[in-house]
Formats: structure tokens, C-alpha cells, sequence
């Protein structure tokens, strides 16, 4: 029984670094661990992993906002279309066929990863604008953040702020539906549709993530998924590694961030996609 505590206490706590770093929120990490490695059932396994998002939101959107470099202006204006896509998911479901949209979805990750990879090797991370996007000057959404690898303040813009809104309104609708973590989508839109650099995008994400976790949590405590003698030490080594991993992803080049990111978006679309075509 000590053994099975530690070892969870030791997968929460690689699972928060590495959900910390990438913005995705540690389920990605928890749920193939624990059902392939550990035998857990897939029910408990989904409810560990909204409780691991929950944690490593909590540990290192705490060290974000302290060394301001999340964007909280960004997270709660695209929240908003994450909770009515997710709403809209809800009372979609059974009307669009699932498969459609894991390929659909599965398709857009690959094309993200694709964009990354062209990104890391353009090695533009700030987009610089000689006429600033009109609706991210009127809600304010243009920031700034010190970066610790590079010893500097970076400024920095943000555009096509309908797009972003739109793929986490699609990112809602998948959770509400396929019941998935969003959070490669929430990275998607950020990175990808609005240009905002990497580190400021996953700090973002790891925020947004926690809201929209914290909301489905409810409905997964109440129907018995969320075994405490799983959730409890894999939550504690979460958070420990949550706020460690904020840490790390501050000193990390951003060039780095991105090359781990490409292989793990890359292997998001295709199991989606397989799951749509009834491979897996």
C-alpha cells in the first residue's frame, strides 16, 4: 500500500512538471500511466486526470501570476467561448456523429504541430506589429512578461482574436461532447491563432485549464469516478511538481518548450484520429 502511494506520489509529480511546462494540465501524462502501468480502470483514470489538471492549474498558475507571465485578460475574455462551446457540446451530444469530430479535431493538432515546427524554425517568437490588432487594443490584451532565459522584458502583441475565439469555442464543444481535457487546443489558439509567445501562451493555458476542469470535477465526483486513495496522492505530488515546473519553464529556452511540444500535439492528432476511424 506505502508502494502504491509513492509510486502515484512520483507520477503526480513528473505529471505537474511537464503539464506545468506545456500548459496541458498533466491528464495527457496520468491517464495512459495509470490504466497501462497500473491496471486502473478508465473511469478512475479520467477522474484521476480532471483532479491532476485541477492540481497542476492550482500549483503553477500561482507561481504565474506572482512573476507575471500569464495573461489574465486573455484567459477569462477566451473563456468565455470555451464554457458556451462546452454548454453547447453538452446538448449537442448524440445529434454530430463523435467520430467526425476526433478526426476533425485530430486533423487541426497535426496542423498545429505542423505550425510549430515552421514557427521554431523561422525562430520568431514575438510578433511584432506595425499596426497593433484593433480588438486586442480595445479589451487590452496586449502584454508583457520578463523572460529569465533571455534576462529581459519582453513586450508583446496579439492578433486574429476572432480565430482564437473560435477554435476555444470548438475546444468546448469537444470536451462537452468526447469528454476530453482541451488544453492542446487552448495552446492551439494562443500560440497559433493569436501569435502569443510560447511561455506566456502555456502559463495562460494552465489557468484556463483549472476553470474548465474545475467545472466538469462536480459531475465526476458525484457519479463515483474520483477514487480519493488515486486522486489524493497523485494531487499532492502534482502540486509539487505544478510549482517546480513553473519554475523550469521560466529558464527554459522558448525553442526548447516548442520541440517538446511538436512530438506531444503530433501524438494528440493521431490517436484522435485513429480513435475517429475506429483504429483504437
Amino acid at each position: 500500500m506505502s508502494n502504491d502511494i509513492l509510486i502515484l506520489l512520483l507520477i503526480g509529480l513528473f505529471a505537474g512538471i511537464m503539464g506545468a511546462i506545456l500548459g496541458l494540465g498533466g491528464g495527457i501524462i496520468i491517464t495512459p500511466i495509470v490504466t497501462l502501468g497500473l491496471g486502473l480502470n478508465i473511469k478512475y483514470a479520467i477522474g484521476a486526470s480532471i483532479i491532476a489538471v485541477i492540481a497542476t492549474s492550482s500549483g503553477a498558475t500561482i507561481a504565474f501570476l506572482k512573476d507575471d507571465v500569464l495573461n489574465l485578460r486573455v484567459a477569462m475574455f477566451l473563456e468565455i467561448a470555451t464554457t458556451i462551446g462546452a454548454i453547447t457540446g453538452a446538448i449537442l451530444t448524440g445529434v454530430i456523429n463523435p467520430s467526425f469530430l476526433y478526426v476533425l479535431f485530430g486533423s487541426l493538432l497535426i496542423f498545429s504541430s505542423w505550425n510549430m515546427l515552421r514557427k521554431l524554425r523561422a525562430g520568431k517568437e514575438v510578433l511584432k506589429l506595425t499596426q497593433p490588432d484593433k480588438t486586442a487594443l480595445r479589451f487590452k490584451l496586449n502584454a508583457s512578461y520578463y523572460d529569465k532565459n533571455l534576462k529581459k522584458k519582453i513586450d508583446y502583441q496579439v492578433e486574429h482574436i476572432p480565430a482564437g475565439l473560435s477554435i476555444m469555442f470548438g475546444a468546448g464543444i469537444a470536451s462537452g461532447m468526447l469528454g476530453i481535457g482541451s488544453g492542446a487546443f487552448k495552446v492551439m489558439a494562443l500560440d497559433n491563432a493569436m501569435r502569443m509567445p510560447l511561455k506566456p501562451a502555456s502559463a495562460t493555458s494552465n489557468l484556463m485549464m483549472g476553470v474548465t476542469a474545475a467545472a466538469s470535477a462536480t459531475v465526476y465526483f458525484f457519479n463515483g469516478s474520483i477514487r480519493p486513495d488515486v486522486a489524493v496522492p497523485l494531487a499532492l505530488g502534482i502540486l509539487v511538481g505544478a510549482v517546480l515546473g513553473s519554475r523550469i519553464m521560466q529558464l527554459l529556452p522558448s525553442k526548447v518548450i516548442r520541440g517538446i511540444f511538436i512530438p506531444v500535439l503530433l501524438y494528440l492528432g493521431l490517436q484522435m484520429i485513429l480513435k475517429g476511424t475506429g483504429v483504437i
